[in-house]
């Protein structure tokens, strides 16, 4: 198994890494099939299924979805373009990709908001379809958006088993378990960070990755930034305010008058994260980690360390994010960071454990320790469903990934102060969290169809 820390780390452009990010991805993939083709399309399609369907709208995806076969793609997007080029759509009833010349779309008749049919490859499902002059479909392909801004065909779905077996022969630690992780470690007497730096070599120079963590730090950080300096109400209808500024404009303050409590650094904690999903939550630039819905987890655990633990140094920004990534592949690999197919516990449950993890490392955890925090963190948010008011990323997930980055510090700390023994290994809580969510019911699992989604009142 190899998933890069730049895979589990994306930049991107919020309110959803499935819902927005995924169908934008798929848009893209899906005119590059057509630019493939020998003949000429002329017009084309989408359907939206499951949680796709249920949370479009409030996850921006039919937005998304057009966009991405306009030509628009997330690590690039432009939100004055943007804008320009839906009203242009809108007005023209047609788009224009790159090489593609002008193709009829209709986003109120072509595009389809498929409540009815499920699609059996994930709960996040999506059909693009290209027609000739006379409307008949001549490409058709299924996407599924399977969490964390990573898309795949039907087939490639299907084929993914093989590719992890031919890929671990290619990786000098191609560990897809903890167990296996933790062996490796022992053996080569590497940290996780080390032996995730050694697999990412085989792709990119030691340049490359370097740049690569500063770019993703920076996009955190600035993110964080954003939404400490930014009021005003988020868009969706819900008429939820922005806290952070207010926050910290308070702690501020309180820090200069020496009234803080011991407790108060719950409260930065908690502002960094919400910080970075009120910007989500607005269609900002975020980084998933590993998923929109759970970006503000790591870089509020990241900013705490770096601004209020003794000793942090930003030359270790690399060591966390490539542990952290190490622990997120697991996850991903065995079990799932979709809400939609296993609830939030596989958000920002995956989040807690990856900061947890994270936290762990640059504190000088042992592998023993890092793996310990990691299965704290997500034990205690087995069962959390994702249950968004209107199908907006904002109400309970503002305030979830604030709750979610005290855990990862707590989690941390908790596996510090032992030697890394513990009753619950990390695999058997990954498998756990999976079968969880398997057995949760669909209208807990970003649908909004139940929980807080039905008993607050949204109008």
């Amino acid at each position: 198994m190899f998933l890069s820390v730049f895979d589990m780390f994306k930049v991107g452009v919020g309110p959803s890494s499935s819902h927005t990010m995924g169908p934008m991805v798929a848009g893209g993939r899906f005119l590059d099939l057509l630019r493939e083709q020998p003949f000429k399309v002329a017009g084309l399609r989408a359907s939206l299924h499951g949680s796709l369907a249920f949370t479009g709208v409030g996850h921006a995806t039919d937005r998304a979805t057009i966009l991405g076969l306009a030509g628009f793609l997330p690590d690039s997007y432009d939100h004055a373009v943007a804008e320009a080029a839906l009203a242009e759509i809108d007005a023209t009833k047609s788009v224009t990709p790159e090489g593609l010349g002008t193709l009829k779309f209709d986003p109120k008749t072509d595009l389809i908001f498929d409540y009815d049919t499920d699609l059996p490859g994930h709960a996040n499902g999506m059909v693009l379809m290209a027609t000739d002059a006379q409307g008949d479909v001549v490409v058709r392909e299924t996407y599924y958006s399977i969490g964390g801004g990573f898309v795949v065909t039907e087939t490639e779905q299907n084929e993914e088993p093989k590719r992890d077996r031919e890929d671990a022969k290619t990786h000098p630690y191609p560990f897809e378990t903890a167990v296996e992780m933790l062996d490796m470690a022992a053996k080569s007497g590497k940290s996780i960070a080390d032996m995730k730096r050694a697999n990412e070599l085989e792709h990119l120079g030691p340049a490359s990755i370097d740049a690569g963590i500063t770019r993703l730090w920076e996009v955190m950080e600035g993110c964080i930034e954003r939404g400490l300096e930014r009021d005003g109400i988020l868009p969706g209808g819900l008429l939820v305010k922005r806290r952070a500024r207010a926050i910290h404009e308070s702690l501020k303050a309180e820090a200069g008058l020496n009234l803080t409590a011991p407790h108060t650094i719950n409260d930065w904690m908690g502002v960094y994260a919400m910080a970075v999903n009120e910007e989500n939550a607005a269609g900002g630039q975020v980084v998933t980690a590993p998923t929109n819905g759970a970006a503000g987890v790591l870089p509020a655990v990241m900013m705490y360390w770096l601004n209020h633990v003794p000793g942090a140094s930003r030359e270790r920004i690399g060591e966390f994010l490539l542990t952290a990534s190490a622990i997120g592949g697991i996850v991903k690999h065995n079990a799932s960071i979709s809400g939609a197919e296993a609830g939030c516990q596989a958000e920002v449950g995956s989040a807690s454990a990856m900061a947890a993890a994270g936290l762990c490392a640059v504190m000088g955890g042992t592998p023993m320790q890092i793996e310990n925090a990691a299965e704290i963190a997500l034990e205690h948010h087995l069962g959390l469903t994702c249950d968004p008011v209107r199908g907006l990323v904002q109400v309970p997930c503002i305030e979830r990934n604030g709750l979610g980055a005290i855990k990862a510090v707590s989690a941390a700390s908790l596996a510090l102060r032992g030697d890394g023994t513990h009753l619950v290994p990390l695999d058997a809580c990954i498998k756990t969290m999976f079968e969880t969510g398997q057995d949760m019911m669909a209208k807990y699992k970003e649908t909004s169809l139940g929980g807080l989604a039905v008993n607050v009142p949204n109008c």
